[in-house]
C-alpha cells in the first residue's frame, strides 16, 4: 500500500497526475478483503503502541482483559476493544490536565490546540502533534482530490476560525492540494453579505461550510441582488450538521448553486474528519476511507458490528494519529451502511444516506422516532419553503404535541391567505406523511427566525417545563 507505514510519513511533494481519479491508486481500490488484512496489521501496531505510551488505554484495557497480543482477526478488534466515549475523555483530562493521559507524545510536539467550546460541561481539548497535523493535511487533501479539486483551485472555507476543527482541517487540506486557500470564516455581524460579493469576485471552485449556511448564504446574496450561481462554484462541502446527504438538502442546494454537494464529517476528535466522505462519482452518500480512520457500524447497545444493509452507530479508530489516538470512539450517530459498489471505483463500505444525525437528537412523538434531519428534507422539498423553521415539542394534558414553525417564502407571503393556507395544508400533509405524526403547522413572517452560520438548531422541547409545571401543581395540591 502506497507510503502506508506507522508512524506514517508522506512526502510533500507527491502529488498524483492531474488526470487521475486516485490520490492513492492501489489503497481506494483493492479488494476489501485485501485491505481489510492490512487494517489489521495496523490495529496491532496502533494497539501495542496505545498500550506502551498511554496510561488510559492500558488501565482500560486491563479492566476488560484484552491485551494487544490477543488480535488475531478483526472479529477479535470487535469484540475484545472496549469503546471509548466522550465522558472517558473528559473524565481522562480532568484527572490529567490539560490533554489526557491518553496522549502519547510529549507535551512539546503539541504543534495545534483546539477543543470543544465547552458550553455544555467541561471542554475537550484536542493536542494535535506536528507529525499528526501532517498526516491531518494529507488525507484532507486526499479526499479533496476525491471530489474533483486540484492545484490552483480557490477553494473558500466559510466557517467559524476558532477552536472548532473543520475549519482548519479544511484550510490544511487545502493548504497540502497546492490549492488557494481563501479562509474567509464565519460569524461576524455583516460578514455573509460581504462573503456574497467575494464569492462574486473570486468565483471559487469550492466552498467548505454547512448546509444551513449555505441556504442562508444564497438568501443574502439574492438580497444583494447576487445570483449564487455566478459564483461559478464546482462543489460544496459540509460537515457540521446533517443535511449534505439528506435529499431535499442536498437537491435544493445544488439547485440554487448549479454546483455538486459533497457530505463529509465525522467527529472533531477523529480529525481527519472527512474520513468519511463523498466523492466526485460515488452519486449520494459518504464513503468510509478506511486506510485513513476505520470505521464500524455498530449497534449501540453491544458496540458489535451490525450487517451491511442495517442502522447502527458509527465507531471510529485512528489508523494515522499519534499524539490522541481515537481507538473504538463511539460516535452517538446514527447511520446505515452498505459495501454495494459506487461510480467512483472505490472499494470502501459507504453511507448511502449520509449520517441521519445523533442518536440523542432523536425525539419521540406519540410513539414515532423522529430525527430532525427527515422535517428538514421534508421541508426543503417545498418550493414555497422559506429556509427556515423550528421544531416544537409541547404537551397538551396527557398528549405530546408537534409545532412547526415555518417560513414561507416571501413570494407566497406576498401572494396572500388563499395561496399561505394552501402552503400551510400541503406542509402538514406532508409532514404527516413523511412522520407518519400529525403535526400542527403555524407560518411565520419570512426571515424571522433566526439564521446561523455555524450549526443550525432547531429543536426546542417544551415537555420538560410541562411537567415541571406539573409536578408543582401536584405539590401544592
Amino acid at each position: 500500500m502506497e507510503e502506508w507505514s506507522f508512524p506514517v510519513s508522506y512526502s510533500e511533494d507527491y502529488l498524483p497526475p492531474s488526470d487521475s481519479r486516485y490520490w492513492f491508486p492501489e489503497r481506494e481500490t483493492m479488494p476489501a478483503a485485501k485491505r481489510e488484512l492490512a487494517i489489521l496489521e495496523r490495529l496491532k501496531q496502533v494497539c501495542q503502541y496505545a498500550w506502551d505510551l498511554s496510561p488510559f488505554y492500558r488501565r482500560k484495557w486491563e479492566e476488560a482483559g484484552f491485551h494487544p497480543s490477543h488480535l488475531k482477526t478483526l472479529e477479535d478488534f470487535e469484540t475484545r476493544v472496549p469503546v471509548v466515549t466522550k465522558a472517558d475523555l473528559r473524565a481522562s483530562q480532568t484527572a490529567h490536565p490539560p490533554f489526557g493521559d491518553y496522549l502519547c507524545v510529549p507535551d512539546s510536539e503539541i504543534f495545534h490546540i483546539h477543543g470543544t467550546s465547552g458550553t455544555t460541561g467541561r471542554p475537550t481539548v484536542f493536542g494535535i502533534g506536528r507529525d499528526d497535523w501532517r498526516a491531518v493535511a494529507n488525507a484532507h487533501a486526499r479526499i479533496m482530490w476525491a471530489m474533483g479539486l486540484r492545484p490552483g483551485d480557490i477553494i473558500c472555507i466559510a466557517a467559524v476560525f476558532s477552536l472548532y476543527m473543520g475549519s482548519w482541517g479544511a484550510m490544511a487540506g487545502a493548504e497540502r492540494l497546492r490549492a488557494k486557500a481563501f479562509p474567509f470564516g464565519a460569524g461576524a455581524p455583516g460578514m455573509s453579505t460581504r462573503l456574497a460579493h467575494w464569492l462574486q469576485l473570486m468565483k471559487p471552485a469550492a466552498f467548505y461550510g454547512t448546509p444551513s449556511y449555505a441556504i442562508h448564504l444564497a438568501e443574502v446574496a439574492r438580497e444583494e441582488k447576487l445570483n449564487p450561481r455566478d459564483f461559478g462554484l464546482r462543489c460544496l462541502f459540509f460537515s457540521g450538521e446533517p443535511g449534505g446527504s439528506v435529499p431535499g438538502v442536498k437537491d435544493r442546494i445544488e439547485e440554487i448553486y448549479g454546483a455538486k454537494v459533497y457530505d463529509c464529517g465525522s467527529m472533531a476528535e477523529m480529525t481527519p474528519f472527512m474520513n468519511v466522505a463523498g466523492t466526485a462519482q460515488s452519486g449520494n452518500g459518504m464513503l468510509c476511507w478506511q486506510d485513513i480512520v476505520y470505521t464500524e457500524v455498530c449497534d449501540p447497545e453491544t458496540h458489535r458490528r451490525v450487517p451491511y444493509g442495517e442502522r447502527g452507530t458509527p465507531i471510529y479508530t485512528h489508523l494515522e494519529r499519534t499524539s490522541q489516538p481515537m481507538i473504538r470512539l463511539i460516535s452517538g450517530d446514527l447511520t446505515l451502511w452498505t459495501n454495494e459498489e459506487t461510480g467512483c471505483g472505490r472499494t470502501y463500505p459507504n453511507l448511502p444516506q449520509g449520517i441521519f444525525g445523533r442518536i440523542d437528537d432523536m425525539f419521540t412523538v406519540r410513539g414515532e422516532n423522529i430525527y430532525p434531519s427527515e422535517i428538514d428534507a421534508a421541508l426543503n422539498q417545498l418550493s414555497s419553503y422559506g429556509g427556515e423553521h423550528r421544531i416544537v415539542i409541547t404537551r397538551d394534558a396527557a398528549m405530546d404535541e408537534l409545532i412547526l414553525r415555518i417560513e414561507p417564502n416571501q413570494h407566497i407571503h406576498n401572494a396572500g391567505d388563499v395561496a399561505l393556507e394552501r402552503f400551510r395544508a400541503e406542509a402538514a400533509h406532508r409532514l404527516m406523511t413523511v412522520l407518519g405524526v400529525r403535526a400542527k403547522v403555524e407560518l411565520v413572517e419570512p426571515n424571522s427566525i433566526p439564521r446561523t452560520d455555524f450549526k443550525a438548531r432547531r429543536v426546542i422541547d417544551d415537555r420538560e417545563v410541562f411537567r415541571s409545571m406539573n409536578e408543582k401543581l401536584q405539590t401544592s395540591a
